[in-house]
């Protein structure tokens, strides 16, 4: 049996009103989950629930994760820092692992290194290293936040539309070394995707919002 690494219990989800309720849903190791529907529905606001960003209105959360960088969050803005390089913002999600804060100019141990330099090497990014993100396009940029979570090692990562602005060949790369990660660290993606085509060819599981419900339409 897959090891379960969340568990959402009886959980609604909102701000002034309920955008989703009762959602009661498990996510095991090895799942990729692509949660769809239109703007506006909830997408975002479920994924920064289960991030902690915003309390849930009603339920429970638990989450088998490790207090330190167990959870990774890729924005739609992606949370980069444009004035520092490639390698300096993939740092910063190895970082998160370190037993205690560590600012950018301090060196990280060799095994922490050594994830940030395979993950830039699987996104293809190794030779934008020393570039400042700011100067990078759309699509670098989401490999750089990619390969910044990948870094981390999360055992549950949530990514919101991580996939736009990428090509068919990048969008392989992104979700092979997704995969790969997901593999290793027998952890979880949650992905919001707009492309519905594109959610059913790379998730084994598709969660839909309709009319105030999580719906999972697919299990494979």
């Amino acid at each position: 049996m897959d090891e379960v690494i969340a568990h959402l219990h009886d959980v609604s989800i909102g701000y002034d009103e309920v955008l989703i309720k009762d959602i009661n849903i498990e996510i095991s190791a090895g799942d990729v989950i692509a949660v769809l529907g239109p703007s506006g529905i909830g997408k975002t606001t479920l994924l920064r629930t289960i991030a902690g960003l915003v309390r849930p209105l009603t339920g429970e959360i638990e989450l088998a994760v490790d207090s330190r960088g167990g959870l990774g969050y890729i924005p739609q803005r992606l949370g980069l820092v444009g004035n520092l390089t490639v390698q300096a913002n993939v740092e910063m999600g190895a970082r998160v692992r370190t037993s205690t804060w560590r600012p950018v100019f301090f060196p990280l141990p060799q095994e922490f290194m050594k994830d940030v330099k395979e993950a830039m090497s699987d996104l293809g990014i190794d030779h934008l290293a020393q570039q400042p993100v700011r100067i990078l396009s759309g699509g670098q940029q989401r490999r750089v936040a990619t390969a910044k979570s990948v870094a981390q090692r999360p055992k549950i990562l949530l990514a919101d539309e991580f996939l736009g602005e990428l090509d068919d060949d990048n969008v392989d790369v992104v979700m092979q070394t997704v995969k790969k990660t997901i593999a290793a660290q027998h952890s979880a993606l949650i992905m919001v995707e707009h492309h519905e085509e594109l959610a059913k060819e790379v998730a084994n599981r598709i969660w839909r919002i309709s009319d105030h419900r999580l719906i999972e339409e697919l299990e494979r």
